[in-house]
């Protein structure tokens, strides 16, 4: 098993930054990719980033050039930078971990860009 959780959310202006954190705890050792996904009021989750172990990246389009993810395998921990906002990056983000055989999922943090 593998718990994820989430910190750093909360309400900021249209071009302000957030930085959100997760911390991986349980079986850490078989988690491979890790990520963020979000899900906005009547849409459904969508990816915005994710990193290997290695530290390969992948973007939402929809962020490219707006947020950073990182990673540190030591402290088995997650982050996604977030600068630029706009109200449109408005929801809740979820931490994601999968071992290629099970994906587990924080418990959210709620992200509100004003304009």
């Amino acid at each position: 098993q593998v718990q994820l959780v989430e910190s750093g959310g909360g309400l900021v202006q249209a071009g302000g930054s957030l930085r959100l954190s997760c911390a991986a705890s349980g079986s850490i050792a078989s988690i491979n990719s890790m990520g963020w996904y979000r899900q906005a009021p009547g849409k459904q989750r969508e990816l915005v980033a994710t990193v290997t172990t290695s530290g390969s990246t992948n973007y939402a389009d929809s962020v490219k050039g707006r947020f950073t993810i990182s990673r540190d395998n030591a402290k088995n921990t997650v982050s996604l930078q977030m600068n630029k906002l706009k109200p449109e990056d408005t929801a809740v983000y979820y931490c994601w971990g999968t071992t290629f055989v099970h994906d587990y999922w924080g418990q959210g943090t709620q992200v509100t860009v004003s304009s």
